[in-house]
């Protein structure tokens, strides 16, 4: 049987992608941009809750270029609790000397632009949960990758994963099963987008998984 090719960013959507601010590891990266790719042959936006300094951004707008779609970004760029100051992935490179505050959001921009990638990504600048609540249509991705507590992995799932058109997939990082890895949050609504029926897993990289979202009736007879 032939094999269909994965698509792959090229060199300077990689490279902008490596040099940009960030924690996604490359073979994650490629797996989120294969994911993009496909769910933007839907022909809808494609939204991430989680942008930091827009290293996976890069890839989602370059998927969503390539398909003539949007790529939307969802974050109060304030940071998540573990870059905070005293947490280990603190940044001191990203606080605003006037408010004493971090913000990301001049870096991510300065990432698009040197990926010149500015003209496909909307950001939306604000908390995930009041986002979902006035985000009225249907999106051919989410890739939820924003704060890693309880309270804010769940948010995003139930703001965000009900907007994934059906066909669309869902992508959810740092899904760690062992607690000795990682934190359990992401894991945990992982799980809940599989024990609801409406998610099968499409493939695994790392902790990056991807879910396809099935219609209601899928299955039945």
């Amino acid at each position: 049987m032939e094999q269909q090719a994965v698509a792959a960013p090229g060199p300077a959507v990689l490279a902008a992608f490596e040099n940009a601010k960030g924690f996604m590891p490359v073979d994650e990266g490629l797996a989120l941009y294969a994911a993009a790719v496909e769910a933007a042959g839907l022909g809808l936006p494609l939204l991430e809750v989680g942008t930091y300094c827009g290293r996976s951004t890069v890839l989602l707008a370059d998927a969503a270029r390539r398909a003539g779609v949007l790529a939307l970004t969802v974050d109060h760029h304030r940071g998540s609790e573990e870059q905070q100051p005293g947490w280990e992935y603190h940044d001191p490179e990203v606080v605003d000397p006037v408010v004493g505050r971090m913000d990301t959001l001049p870096t991510f921009r300065r990432t698009l632009h040197a990926a010149g990638l500015e003209e496909h990504v909307v950001a939306l600048v604000g908390r995930s949960p009041q986002v979902a609540a006035v985000w009225q249509g249907p999106l051919g991705l989410v890739f939820v990758d924003g704060g890693h507590t309880d309270e804010h992995a769940s948010g995003d799932y139930e703001g965000w994963a009900p907007k994934v058109a059906d066909g669309g997939l869902l992508v959810i990082h740092d899904v760690f099963p062992d607690p000795a890895d990682g934190g359990q949050a992401p894991y945990r609504i992982y799980l809940r987008a599989l024990e609801s029926g409406r998610f099968a897993e499409v493939s695994v990289t790392g902790s990056l998984r991807v879910l396809r979202k099935s219609a209601p009736d899928a299955g039945r007879r």
